[in-house]
C-alpha cells in the first residue's frame, strides 16, 4: 500500500501529520504537484513534480494508484476515480470518500460549479479548524492500524 497526496491544495499542517504517519508506519508517501515541494529526507517520502494543466496530477495519481492505495485529496472527481479504481480516498478534513457518498458529493460539486458559472457567489470553502486537523489524524490512525 502507498499513500498519496494531491499536494497542490493540500494544507501544510495535513502534510506534517502524514510525514509523521509514514515514518512511525514505514509506508511509502508520495506527493504529487505541479510546483516544486519542500519534503524532509526519508525513504519513505517522495515528490513528484508534474506540468501545470488541468488534471495533470490527479491524472498522474490514477494512473499509478494500485487496488488498497490511500489518497488524500478534496477534489471530489479524483476521488471518485481513486473508489473506482478500489482505492481509498480520504479529505484533509477527515472525511473518507465511499461508494455511498461518492455520487451525492459529485452532483453537489456538479450543481455548485453551475451556480458558480451562472455568476453566483456560493463562497468557498469554510475555514480549515483545528477540529479538521484532529479528524484527520484520527481518520488516518485508524485506516493505518487496519490496513497496515
Amino acid at each position: 500500500m502507498q499513500i498519496w497526496v494531491d499536494a497542490d491544495a493540500c494544507p501544510h499542517v495535513i502534510k506534517e501529520i502524514l510525514f509523521r504517519a509514514v515514518q512511525r508506519v514505514k509506508v511509502s508517501l508520495i506527493l504529487v504537484a505541479n510546483r516544486p515541494l519542500q519534503i524532509p529526507s526519508s525513504k519513505y517520502i517522495k515528490a513528484c513534480q508534474v506540468a501545470s494543466g488541468f488534471d495533470v496530477a490527479d491524472n498522474l495519481i490514477v494512473q499509478q494508484l494500485h487496488c488498497g492505495d490511500l489518497v488524500i485529496t478534496a477534489d471530489i472527481p479524483l476521488a471518485a476515480q481513486v473508489i473506482d479504481k478500489e482505492g481509498h480516498a480520504l479529505n484533509p478534513r477527515g472525511e473518507f470518500y465511499t461508494t455511498e457518498n461518492i455520487a451525492q458529493r459529485l452532483s453537489m460539486r456538479n450543481f455548485m460549479e453551475e451556480l458558480r458559472s451562472s455568476g453566483v457567489n456560493t463562497g468557498g470553502p469554510s475555514a480549515f479548524h483545528l477540529r479538521d486537523r484532529q479528524a484527520f489524524a484520527n481518520q488516518l490512525d485508524r485506516f493505518l492500524a487496519k490496513h497496515v
